[in-house]
């Protein structure tokens, strides 16, 4: 059913160039999504949600973003808790990182993300924010995915997602501030424009003048 659902949006984006990410959890999805166009797997139990998906995405042999979450995304925001946050997300990812590769994925072929609201509160969030740059130790591209989550609504006062665009690019240039490789935003226009001029003072002689 989830596939039925997803691949003639699949095909008619990767049909007209786009890259295309699937969000699953199954391997069964994975594999229909890619036939059908996507390049990257995205999965927000990284690969530990069914015992076939290491060994799925090994064979599809493309880009597969490993996310962390607390618990399971019915429950995973009861009361979320850890020793130190930024350190338990990252033993997660790595031992995660090190299975991956040990059941046949290559190194190069995955990217990690800290999972910003999931199965985190909002203190959590803002320590992960803060610590960005320990995940780099992990070896492989990050990605981070903040844009109009409610931690943002709490700190600006914005209740309607959809308006919190000056708080999400906030979280953007701030992250890539950190060197992280790949932010995924909604509010892709505003989010470019920022990048420029941020891009644009840190070094001058890139500014498009």
């Amino acid at each position: 059913l989830t596939a039925s659902r997803v691949l003639p949006v699949i095909t008619a984006l990767a049909g007209k160039g786009h890259t295309v990410s699937i969000d699953t959890r199954k391997p069964e999805v994975m594999q229909a999504a890619c036939k059908a166009g996507a390049s990257i797997i995205n999965d927000v139990s990284a690969l530990t949600f069914d015992p076939c998906s290491r060994q799925t995405a090994a064979g599809l042999d493309a880009p597969v973003i490993l996310m962390h979450a607390q618990g399971d995304p019915k429950t995973m925001q009861k009361n979320p808790s850890y020793d130190d946050v930024a350190l338990d997300v990252f033993d997660a990812l790595e031992g995660w990182l090190d299975q991956s590769e040990a059941d046949g994925l290559k190194r190069a072929q995955l990217l990690a993300d800290p999972g910003i609201g999931f199965g985190k509160t909002f203190g959590h969030n803002l320590e992960i924010l803060n610590r960005a740059t320990l995940f780099h130790g992990l070896g492989v591209p990050l990605v981070f995915g903040a844009s109009r989550k409610a931690f943002i609504g709490a700190l600006t006062g914005q209740k309607v997602a959809g308006l919190r665009v000056n708080g999400s690019v906030g979280a953007a240039i701030g992250l890539l501030s950190q060197g992280v490789h790949i932010v995924r935003v909604h509010d892709v226009r505003e989010t470019i424009e920022a990048k420029a001029v941020w891009q644009s003072a840190l070094d001058p002689a890139t500014a498009p003048l």
